[in-house]
Formats: C-alpha cells, structure tokens, sequence
C-alpha cells in the first residue's frame, strides 16, 4: 500500500507516470492469449490464465486486468471474472479454459466466448460490466439447436474471437492447425456471422486463411494459420490476426468484408525477434504466443506473451508500441519499455526478469524441458503460485548467458551494479549492443544469499540497449540490476 500510495503522489504532484516494463504485469501474474480491448476510456486484457510451474495450459481461472487507456503504466487487478466450473460440462473443473475475448454486445453487455481445452464446443458468458461476474449464457449453436461443433463431421472449436461490426452485425472466427502437415485431420480456420441474440449462427462456418495442409503455392505458405484468431476494424478494412504454425510469430491479413477473402500482409510480433531489420536468430526462449492489436490513447500496440520456466505453462503478457502506416503494420521488436512511451530511465533499480532478449552461449531452443537444460538461462520465480511477492529472476547464468534489455535513456549513470546469487566466480560483461562496446565489466564471486556487486559504467549518452554476458565458472541467479551516478 505505501508504493501505491507514493505513486499516486507522484502522479497527483508531479504529474508524473511510473515506469512500466515488459511483462507489464506483476511477476508472479501469468496471462497469456492477451485480447486487448478498450470500454470508455479504460483498456482491459482477457487472456487464459497459466499457473507458475504448472504442468497443463491454462490451469486457473480467468481474471481481468485493466488500465486508463491515457496511462498503461497503471494496472489494475479486477479479480475472477470466470471460473472454470461454471460451466455445465465441468462442474469439477477438470477442464481447463482456454484462450477467451470479450465484446461489447449490441444490447450494452458484456459477451465472453472461451473454449474449454480439448472439448468441441464454444461456451458464452455475460455481464453488465466489462470486468464483472460473468455468467453462463449458452453455447454457440445452429438454428435448430444443434451445438456449433457438436456434428460428427465438425473440427474442434479454438480460440474463439469475436467482432461486432458498425452496422452491428456479430462475426465469430474459430480455428487451429496442426504444425506439420497431416493427412485427413479434422482442424480448420473458419468464420461465421451470429444472430443477434449472440449465440445463433446465421451464415457459415466457412472456410477462412489456409492451414499448413492447404497453404503450398499461396500467400500465407511461409506462414500458414495455426491458431489465436482476433480481428479489428480499421479504417474500413478487416483486419485479421493471428499465429503461425512457427507459433513465436503473430501475423495479420486483411479483407474488404468479415466474411470476405484475406490476403496476407504480413508479421506482427516475434517472441523470439525473429524477422526484425532482418534478424533470422532466435533472440529469446521461443514458444507459442497469442493476442492481438488496439488503439489505446492514440497509439498503436500489439499484445503477445512469452514462455517462463522451461516449459509452455507459464506464459506472461507483453506488450509492444507497433507502427501502422494507415494500411500495413510493421513488425515490432521486442523490449523491456513495451508500454513506457519511450527508454527506461539509468537511474534505480531494474528486476532482471525485464530482459527481452535471454539466450545462452550457444543460442536458444524452444522453451520446453527436453531442450531449454542446465546448459540454458532461465525465467523463474521462488515459491507457490501468486504469492503477490515480486521475485521473479533469471536462474543459471552459466558462461556465456546473456541477457538483453531494451532501452535506456542514458544521460548521467556512472556506475552499474548485479544482484545476484550462486557459485558464479567470474564476471558481468555488459555492453551497448548485442556485439557492441564493452560499457562495464562486474567482477563476482559465489554467494548464498543475494549480493549486489557494481563497476564503473562507461557508456554515450542517448537511446541505448544494455546485454549482460556472465563470463565464468559455476552459475549465477540473476535478479537486479540498477545505477549509481557517482564512481
């Protein structure tokens, strides 16, 4: 309570905005499948909701948060929108729910389409307020009651993304792929238009963007659907997004109708960087992700999260400022000031679990146990699910680990310091670029508690990035890093 309250003085006296970082969220908060969107004035995330250190997707219950649209340092935790056990096919909560969205409905309430993992159907909830107790209403369903995904020839429903177009007719897209082609599977991309009363489909399912299994010889053959579907409106074109089968990558398309042809237009985001200025290496621990765009206090973001852990089930949310050039999007890179309106400043102290580039001296691999080993650094955290205690850290730091952050306003840092844990006996090598000037080097020894260790910071002034390379024997467990302005 006192650094909420210190906050909202600064706000209130200074007009100042707190710093926010990429996670944008609390350490120990797990959100991915982010969809973004903004009701009068306030943007909230509804996303799935992974467990720290979980074993399946998704394994808790679904939360909101939210922030002022004019301010997305500020977030606000609105509490358990929907619990898992409200619906009627699980009422002892073994399935676990999967990837929502939420609309705004013509009638002025609150629509949420969610699936519940490896079940064919799509279930809807509703509520008077965008973050309030959302309450079973139905399944998505045929004119004569048949359920949407219940006929022996139907796919599997997915990722339900719903859209409500000016002329206030209610579109719903569904869909996922397998990775690698295979012959005969029961997995697709479709769209449909609803009946007003949200749960009637009206016209369709049909077909929508190609799979891995259709998409040799067009446009979307280098990066075919594979799931997370979501579309916006802007300036009167349709916007479809989207992951590919390479699942680190968001990707958009566009069409002139909801319902017509979409033409591929290309990346929206990498996980792992892949694609940015160029870039073809993996940059960061990659895995699958999931989200969309929104226009919120007169910028453009795209939301997307990345992997923790070691493994797929403990996803955190990110978010980056993205470019539209009023009718393409260009790929955004990744960093640690996603929603800051600009670099970090090189005064204080930073939690390491900041860096949007980890990677070891060999590179990286997907975020899964049977590759990311002792012979990788790490995102992980001590303790239980949700302990509301902010100690997130990067684990082993072996020789030739780096990690990278994205950016810094450097104007009057002298000193830097580690935070650290660990048999590491070496040093932090830290520089202005991946492969760029060396700006300080911290010598470390083995500690079993946390210690902080700092060296002389020689760097220009300006926007610059910071790459921390442990150079060694034995490990380190990295958890801040911060700034003096005097030797």
């Amino acid at each position: 309570m006192i650094k909420e309250r210190l906050q909202a003085i600064q706000k209130e006296v200074y007009g100042m905005k707190q710093q926010v970082f990429n996670p944008y969220l609390p350490s120990w908060e797990y959100i991915p499948d982010g969809e973004p969107r903004v009701f009068d004035g306030r943007l909230y995330v509804y996303g799935s909701h992974d467990r720290f250190n979980g074993d399946v997707y998704c394994q808790n219950d679904y939360v909101c948060w939210s922030a002022p649209e004019d301010d997305l340092s500020d977030w606000r935790y609105e509490g358990v929108i929907f619990q898992k056990t409200q619906d009627p096919r699980n009422p002892d909560g073994a399935h676990a729910l999967w990837a929502p969205d939420v609309c705004r409905g013509n009638d002025g309430k609150y629509y949420l389409y969610y699936c519940l993992d490896f079940l064919k159907e799509i279930g809807v909830a509703v509520c008077d307020t965008p973050a309030g107790k959302y309450e079973f209403l139905d399944f998505v369903r045929y004119p004569n009651g048949d359920i949407l995904g219940s006929r022996p020839d139907e796919i599997r429903q997915f990722d339900p993304g719903i859209f409500i177009d000016d002329d206030k007719h209610i579109y719903l897209f569904s869909g996922n792929s397998p990775r690698y082609k295979t012959p005969g599977v029961d997995k697709d991309s479709l769209k449909m238009e609803l009946e007003q009363d949200m749960i009637t489909v009206k016209h369709g399912p049909y077909h929508n963007l190609p799979i891995i299994n259709d998409a040799d010889g067009t446009e979307y053959e280098a990066h075919p659907f594979f799931e997370a579907s979501s579309v916006r409106k802007i300036n009167g074109k349709y916007y479809f997004i989207y992951s590919s089968t390479w699942m680190h990558e968001l990707c958009w398309a566009v069409a002139d109708t909801p319902l017509g042809e979409y033409r591929y237009g290309g990346v929206l985001v990498s996980n792992a960087d892949i694609g940015v200025n160029g870039n073809t290496q993996a940059l960061n621990y990659r895995g699958n992700t999931h989200g969309s765009v929104i226009k919120a206090g007169g910028k453009w973001y795209v939301f997307y999260h990345r992997q923790t852990n070691r493994h797929f089930f403990s996803r955190q949310a990110c978010a980056e400022e993205i470019f539209f050039d009023g009718e393409r999007f260009h790929q955004a890179e990744i960093t640690s000031c996603g929603l800051n309106g600009g670099p970090l400043k090189d005064e204080g102290i930073y939690e390491a679990r900041i860096a949007c580039h980890l990677y070891s001296k060999n590179g990286t691999c997907e975020s899964q146990p049977d590759q990311q080993d002792e012979n990788h650094p790490a995102f992980t955290q001590e303790g239980e699910d949700r302990m509301d205690t902010p100690n997130q850290y990067i684990n082993n730091m072996v020789d030739g680990a780096t990690a990278g952050f994205r950016y810094f306003s450097f104007t009057d840092a002298k000193e830097i310091f580690v935070e650290v844990r660990g048999t590491a006996n070496g040093a932090f090598v830290v520089r202005d670029e991946r492969d760029g000037n060396v700006v300080a080097r911290i010598p470390v020894q083995p500690s079993k508690g946390w210690q902080r260790f700092s060296a002389p910071l020689s760097i220009e002034s300006g926007k610059k990035p910071l790459y921390f390379t442990y150079e060694g024997e034995g490990a380190a467990d990295f958890m801040h890093f911060g700034f003096g302005k005097q030797n």
